[in-house]
């Protein structure tokens, strides 16, 4: 697997306020040879973000630390995903959870069996799927594989760029459009504060604690089932829960949409 390099680093996110680089290794080094682990300290108050980096030597040792989740650190339960590199850590879709993934770039030789046969190397594969025009045939030249687990997505979006079939093709999340939404990438909410939002959303990116999860309710005014979006932090120190919708100026201004910062 080209570039295996980059799969090797795991964020763990949700730690517990005490637990120093000493404690985070003692945990993690049972799965294989760490080359590096940290947990991330504020330096003006001198205390820890809550969240860390481990590195192993291998991407296989790596892929043995995911298999074991979910992970219970200093009896604190932790999230354990790939780290993504620093450039795509600000992005809003890096807290995204999603098992489907979009493949851009598809040329017309490459045919579902291909996509199945290439990215079954990152997981168990559902669906692999290349969309075309329901009257012609013609392809669109893009794609969709659907995965069992979400880590295996991540892989092959950490990795970005592959080769099928001699050709180059990039990997992005599949967003639902609640997703998107959520996000700032679509909708008529993102609009007049995507600036904001997408603000926000990195510094989440980067605490790591924080979810943008999705419930129905019903609507006061119409009666009707709407989906809406709240963003939450799963830290074990902080359990404030902000409407994206409401607090978007606030948070991003403040930036306290959880005291992990």
């Amino acid at each position: 697997m080209d570039n295996s390099s980059q799969l090797c680093k795991l964020f763990v996110g949700g730690l517990n306020v005490d637990t120093d680089d000493d404690g985070l290794r003692k945990h993690f080094e049972q799965y294989g040879q760490l080359t590096d682990c940290v947990v991330v300290v504020n330096k003006q108050l001198q205390r820890s973000r809550c969240f860390g980096f481990v590195t192993y030597s291998s991407a296989e040792e790596a892929d043995a630390a995911m298999a074991a989740r979910p992970h219970v650190v200093d009896g604190t339960n932790v999230e354990l995903k790939r780290a993504v590199a620093r450039e795509d850590a600000g992005k809003p879709e890096a807290l995204a959870k999603v098992k489907k993934i979009f493949i851009g770039g598809l040329k017309d030789d490459i045919e579902d069996e291909h996509l199945n046969e290439y990215f079954s190397q990152f997981g168990e594969i559902e669906k692999a799927e290349v969309i075309a025009e329901k009257e012609t045939g013609k392809k669109r030249g893009f794609g969709f594989v659907h995965f069992t687990d979400n880590d295996s997505a991540d892989k092959a979006v950490v990795l970005k760029f592959h080769n099928i079939n001699g050709h180059k093709v990039e990997v992005k999340k599949a967003l639902t459009k609640q997703e998107m939404q959520a996000t700032g990438r679509g909708g008529r909410g993102g609009r007049g504060m995507r600036g904001g939002q997408n603000s926000v959303l990195g510094h989440l990116a980067k605490c790591g604690h924080c979810e943008t999860k999705s419930f129905k309710k019903t609507s006061n005014q119409t009666g009707r089932k709407i989906t809406s979006q709240n963003l939450i932090c799963t830290s074990s120190s902080c359990y404030r829960t902000r409407s994206i919708a409401k607090f978007i100026y606030h948070l991003c201004s403040k930036m306290r949409a959880c005291s992990c910062r």
